[in-house]
């Protein structure tokens, strides 16, 4: 089971849209356009056209897998954090904010942090006040709950 948020499933969505819209359309004329160039045996751009072309269709491909199996995860009301969340924490000495995600859609640029990550593991179904520590691959690091929405 994939699970979402309410936004990466409506992005994802938009995606296999687009993709099996308009980039199919433009792949379709890109083709066209190399087929024009003529003997298909040494046409370099008929051949990097078709290997995109098979790029698209796996991505269109997967995306449809993905969203097959896709739930949008109910944010958890109570205390205690669950997919959703968003967790404002000291992490090793600093203030950090994170919101915690299904895999497919981390993003830990954008503090999106996966419920599989080291952090994600340690964090969930903890709550407000709670501290500890968890492995990384540099080491230890401690961690105290400030707010969790």
């Amino acid at each position: 089971m994939n699970e979402f948020t309410f936004d990466g499933l409506e992005k994802l969505k938009k995606e296999l849209e687009y993709l099996k819209t308009t980039k199919r359309r433009e792949m379709a004329e890109r083709l066209k356009q190399a087929i024009a160039f003529g003997d298909l045996k040494e046409n370099a751009a008929y051949h990097e056209a078709k290997e995109s072309q098979g790029f698209l269709e796996g991505r269109i491909r997967e995306l449809g897998r993905i969203l097959s199996n896709a739930k949008v995860i109910q944010k958890n009301n109570s205390d205690s954090i669950s997919l959703g969340s968003r967790v404002k924490l000291i992490l090793d000495g600093e203030e950090n904010e994170f919101e915690i995600v299904g895999a497919n859609e981390s993003d830990p640029l954008r503090n999106r942090i996966s419920d599989q990550s080291p952090l994600g593991l340690e964090l969930m179904r903890k709550t407000k006040g709670q501290a500890g520590q968890f492995k990384t691959p540099n080491g230890l690091l401690k961690y105290k709950i400030l707010e969790v929405n």
